[in-house]
C-alpha cells in the first residue's frame, strides 16, 4: 500500500488552485552581500536528502479515486528550480514588483512544487532570494522550520558533503496506483468517520464545560454572525496578477506596547492591521460604524513542536474586529479580549468538525466541488486571511551572508483580494500585504496606513518611536512606486 499520500487539507490546496489563484506560500530574503547561483544550487543539492519533498512531485490517481500521492520525479533537475534574475534598478520597490510577478505564476505540477530566484543588482551590493513552496507541502510554521535546514546560525561556510548519486525508486504501475487508491479510500472513509465523532465530542465537551463555568462566549450583536452588508473594494474574484507591499517595525517597540497594555504580540499586529483597514474603508468612503473586519486566522496545531513534519497542521479561527473604535488603545484591548475568547472557546474545534464533515464526501466529489467553487463563489465569510508566524529571534546566514530582512508571502483568492502575513525575525516584526492588482490597485496606501496606525498606537501609550523616519525620503520612496504590475527592471535572467 502506498503510504506517502497527501491528506485532505493538503489536497484541498491543489483542488482549489487555478491559474488566476496560485496557492503557494513564500518569502523574500535580502542578504547583506552577494552569493553565486552555482553555490546556491550546490547548497540546495547537498540539503536534498534532508528534504525529500524537494525531489517529489504530486501524482493524481486515475479517476481521482483517492488523494494524490508524492512520487519522486524521475527527471528531477536542480536547474528547473533555481534561477537568477538581475534588476537594473536595485530599489526595494523594484524587488516588491519582481516578487509580485513571480508569486503570480502557477508552478508546474509535473515537477516538485518549489523554486528559488536569486536576485542581484540590489542597492549597496545586496542580493535577495525569492522562495516559493506550494501550500500542499507546508503551512507557515513548517515553512519556517525548513529555514533551519537550509540556512545557518553562523557566517562560517561549512564544507558540503560529497555529492552522492540519487536513483529514484521506480514508480508504481497505474493498476497498482488505482487499486491502492481504492483501498486507501476505504481506510480514509473510516478515519473520517472517526474524526467526525472525535471532533463532535470535543465540541460538545468544550461547550458543556463552558456552560458549567459560565464562560461560553456571547456574541455582542447579530452582526457577528450575519453576512456583512458592505464589502471592501477588493471583494471580487482574483484575476491573477499580484502585488506585494512590505513594512516592518522594531520588535523592541512591539514588545514595549504589549507589556504596557498587557496583550500579546499577535494582538498588536492585528490591531495595526485593523487600524489600517479602518483608514482604508474611510479612504473609499465606506462606513465604519457597526462594521466588523472579519479575519480568518490560521492556528498552529503542532502543540509547540515544529518538528512534526511537513504538511498542513492548522485549524482556522474566525476573529471579528470592530472597525468603529477610533482609540488605538481601546481597539487593542478589544482585540485582545476577542482573541483570548476565541482561543479558549471551541471555534477551532468547530472548524475541525466542519472540515471533517466535508471530508466525508468521496474524494472525486471533493475534487470536483472544490474546483467548481474555486474563485467563482464567495464560499468563506471572511474579508481577509491574517497570519502571524514566529521566526527565529537571532540572525540567519545563507552561504556566509547574513539574512537582513524576511518578508513573508501568503496567497489570496476566493474573493479575498487582500491578505496579510506577519513574521518576527531577529528583532524585527515584518508585515507583508498581498493584493490583487485589479481589486486592490492602492495596496501601497494600505501599507502606509499600517505605518500611520503604529505611530498613532505608540503615541497613545506614551512612547516615542526609537527611529523616526524622515518624512521626505519616505514620501519619495512611496511616490517612486509605479502602479503598473509589469516588471520593467529585469534586465536578464541567467
Amino acid at each position: 500500500m502506498i503510504n506517502d499520500r497527501l491528506g485532505p487539507l493538503d489536497s484541498l490546496f491543489l483542488y482549489l488552485e487555478k491559474k488566476e489563484m496560485p496557492l503557494h506560500i513564500g518569502s523574500v530574503f535580502v542578504l547583506d552581500g552577494t552569493i553565486s547561483l552555482d553555490d546556491l544550487k550546490s547548497l540546495i543539492e547537498a540539503k536534498l536528502p534532508l528534504i525529500p519533498r524537494y525531489r517529489q512531485r504530486v501524482v493524481f490517481p486515475p479517476f481521482q479515486a483517492g488523494y494524490p500521492t508524492w512520487e519522486f520525479d524521475p527527471g528531477f533537475d536542480i536547474n528547473n528550480h533555481i534561477r537568477a534574475v538581475h534588476l537594473e534598478r536595485g530599489t526595494l520597490e523594484a524587488l516588491e514588483r519582481l516578487a509580485g510577478h513571480i508569486f503570480s505564476e502557477v508552478m508546474d505540477r509535473n515537477r516538485p512544487l518549489w523554486d528559488l530566484t536569486l536576485v542581484d543588482g540590489l542597492d549597496d551590493g545586496k542580493t535577495a532570494v525569492i522562495a516559493r513552496l506550494h501550500h500542499c507541502i507546508v503551512d507557515g510554521v513548517a515553512g519556517v522550520a525548513l529555514l533551519h535546514l537550509i540556512m545557518d546560525t553562523s557566517p562560517e561556510i561549512k564544507p558540503l558533503p560529497p555529492k552522492k548519486p540519487f536513483h529514484p525508486p521506480t514508480p508504481a504501475p497505474a493498476w497498482d496506483v488505482l487499486t491502492d487508491s481504492l483501498v486507501s479510500g476505504y481506510f480514509h472513509a473510516v478515519e473520517r468517520v472517526l474524526s467526525v465523532q472525535s471532533a463532535a465530542l470535543n465540541v460538545a465537551q468544550e461547550l458543556l464545560g463552558g456552560i458549567r463555568a459560565g464562560s461560553v462566549p456571547v456574541l455582542s450583536s447579530a452582526a457577528e454572525i450575519l453576512p456583512p452588508t458592505q464589502r471592501f473594494p477588493f471583494y471580487a474574484p482574483s484575476l491573477g496578477p499580484r502585488r506585494v507591499a512590505w513594512t516592518e517595525f522594531p520588535m523592541s517597540e512591539i514588545n514595549a506596547v504589549r507589556h504596557l497594555c498587557g496583550v500579546k504580540v499577535n494582538d498588536v499586529g492585528m490591531m495595526i492591521l485593523a487600524g489600517a483597514m479602518r483608514r482604508y474603508a474611510k479612504l473609499h468612503r465606506q462606513l465604519v460604524k457597526d462594521r466588523l473586519l472579519r479575519l480568518m486566522v490560521p492556528v498552529n496545531r503542532r502543540n509547540g513542536d515544529p518538528k512534526q513534519g511537513l504538511g498542513n497542521k492548522i485549524t482556522l479561527a474566525p476573529v471579528n474586529v470592530p472597525l468603529d473604535i477610533a482609540d488605538p488603545v481601546e481597539l487593542l484591548s478589544e482585540i485582545h479580549k476577542r482573541t483570548e475568547a476565541v482561543k479558549h472557546a471551541y471555534a477551532g474545534d468547530l472548524t475541525v468538525l466542519a472540515g471533517s464533515l466535508l471530508a466525508l464526501m468521496p474524494v472525486p466529489m471533493q475534487a470536483q466541488l472544490a474546483g467548481a467553487l474555486s474563485n467563482q463563489v464567495p464560499v468563506l465569510p471572511f474579508d481577509m486571511v491574517s497570519t502571524n508566524v514566529p521566526g527565529p529571534d537571532y540572525p540567519l546566514y545563507l552561504l556566509g551572508q547574513e539574512v537582513l530582512t524576511y518578508y513573508p508571502y501568503v496567497p489570496i483568492g476566493d474573493f479575498m483580494g487582500v491578505c496579510c502575513a506577519m513574521v518576527s525575525y531577529n528583532g524585527t516584526f515584518y508585515f507583508s500585504l498581498t493584493g490583487d492588482c485589479a481589486g486592490a490597485p492602492d495596496l501601497n496606501q494600505l501599507r502606509d496606513f499600517l505605518d500611520q496606525t503604529f505611530d498613532e498606537l505608540h503615541a497613545a501609550v506614551g512612547l516615542r518611536r526609537a527611529m523616526e523616519p524622515e518624512p521626505a525620503p519616505v514620501e519619495a520612496r512611496r511616490a517612486e512606486e509605479a502602479p503598473k504590475p509589469e516588471i520593467l527592471e529585469i534586465a536578464s535572467a541567467k
